[in-house]
């Protein structure tokens, strides 16, 4: 271990992986370690023995709910956009033939009480019951903007800069309902707070075409994929790229210590009597927790169950979301449920987590909304953990820390989170313009 690296990477939750293979790829030295004896960290995948074990303190779950080992039940899940920036990645390194994935059944809103699918196009806006006939014919010709919309093509633009004009007066054009607005806000584009209704249009639209265009590429009713046996699998995967380019990974490194200079700067790290040399240490929050500081915590309900959620047209797959509005809440709350038919419990059974960014320290009260959505639950666990994010800086330190997983359950979010640290440890965007027909495994799989 007595080797000088490029980077040294602490904690293989999915982020740190998949910096970890990035920077491989990029020719970098690294070196990967772990203090646990297992891969992904807080984005863990357990079987129903540990799960059991890590919420009830007991380690024999009734036999009811079948064979411990046909459950992967991810500790942080969340649906990739079928577009999305992690899909590109997954292509840009070839991780894609570490895995197969299958597309999500639905993807649904939350409103005035009902759940209703998500429409994303012209078309299914005017078959939605979102809306009344005349909102319908608004949303219809305001996606239909958005659908035409080029950044290169002036003629699509009608007039409107949208890098200049803010969301709400592209929408106040096409004279569009709260609850319309609300519903494309933060079940289309995804925004987990109001504030794009005052930043520049662009991002809302791009964001909403992203959408769409991930719907459309697996002619899917959403416009999700998720990897068979569940998220456990991609650390695994980036690990094994990082080896493929050099990389090396130590798991079960007890301790491992940070070594700063007099100046303050990282300059290895220390486990077992000896130490790694290294030029910047990337790591998750707990490896350095005096650089962080907490900015909120997600409460999370894990509920087993032997029937589809109600009113997703008997959906194996699916994510709904539940706007803050609607709830009269801060901040939006998640429903994810995924079943035996992407292999994350075994035959009969479906897993749903509910989360959200916790307002209160009764996650049993504060999720009822979500949990009353999902029908007759088998079991449930309750759990609430804190979120933070680094307040050091990089280039007097040399340590660049992840930040927390937040309540969503779709992976724009994290990703940005991995592309931003990307550009501060290289110094260089990294080019996501990819041959998306390149994820082979992927189209048979989600197809």
């Amino acid at each position: 271990m007595d080797e000088e690296y490029d980077v040294i990477v602490l904690g293989t939750g999915l982020k740190e992986c998949i910096l970890s293979g990035l920077l491989s790829v990029d020719g970098l030295k690294v070196l990967h370690m772990d203090r646990n004896d297992y891969y992904g960290g807080e984005s863990s995948s357990l079987n129903l023995t540990k799960l059991w074990k890590r919420f009830k303190g007991n380690e024999n779950p009734p036999e009811h709910l079948g064979i411990s080992k046909e459950y992967n039940v991810d500790m942080i899940p969340k649906f990739m956009m079928a577009n999305g920036a992690l899909v590109r990645v997954l292509i840009h390194t070839s991780v894609t033939k570490y895995l197969n994935f299958k597309a999500v059944d639905g993807s649904f809103v939350y409103n005035n009480g009902k759940i209703h699918k998500v429409p994303a196009t012209d078309v299914e806006a005017l078959k939605s019951n979102l809306m009344g006939l005349f909102e319908k014919r608004r949303a219809r010709k305001f996606f239909i903007y958005v659908q035409d919309y080029e950044e290169e093509d002036p003629k699509s633009h009608e007039g409107l800069d949208l890098h200049k004009v803010t969301t709400r007066e592209v929408i106040s054009k096409y004279g569009l309902e709260d609850d319309t607005v609300d519903f494309i806000g933060h079940a289309l584009a995804l925004h987990r707070d109001d504030n794009y209704l005052d930043e520049p249009a662009i991002r809302t639209i791009k964001r909403m075409k992203l959408y769409a265009e991930s719907l459309a590429r697996f002619q899917s009713a959403s416009p999700y994929i998720y990897p068979l046996y569940g998220l456990g699998e991609l650390p695994q995967a980036f690990a094994r790229l990082s080896a493929v380019y050099g990389g090396t990974y130590m798991l079960n490194k007890p301790e491992c210590k940070v070594e700063f200079d007099e100046n303050g700067k990282a300059y290895g790290v220390t486990s077992e009597g000896e130490t790694a040399k290294c030029k910047k240490v990337v790591c998750d929050p707990s490896y350095l927790p005096e650089k962080v500081k907490k900015v909120g915590k997600v409460a999370r309900a894990i509920c087993i169950m032997k029937h589809p959620i109600p009113d997703t047209k008997d959906s194996h797959s699916v994510q709904i979301i539940l706007p803050k509005k609607q709830l009269k809440r801060k901040s939006d709350m998640y429903v994810f449920c995924c079943s035996y038919a992407h292999n994350v419990a075994p035959k009969g059974k479906f897993i749903a987590f509910v989360s959200t960014e916790a307002e209160t320290d009764k996650p049993e009260i504060e999720l009822k909304p979500g949990i009353d959505l999902l029908g007759p639950v088998e079991e449930t666990f309750f759990d609430i953990y804190d979120r933070y994010e680094a307040i050091n800086n990089p280039e007097e330190d040399s340590c660049f820390l992840t930040n927390s997983y937040d309540a969503t359950t779709h992976f724009e979010t994290t990703v940005q989170d991995v592309l931003s640290m990307y550009y501060k440890i290289t110094g260089k965007e990294l080019d996501l313009s990819v041959d998306l027909n390149a994820a082979s495994a992927a189209e048979q799989e989600a197809a």
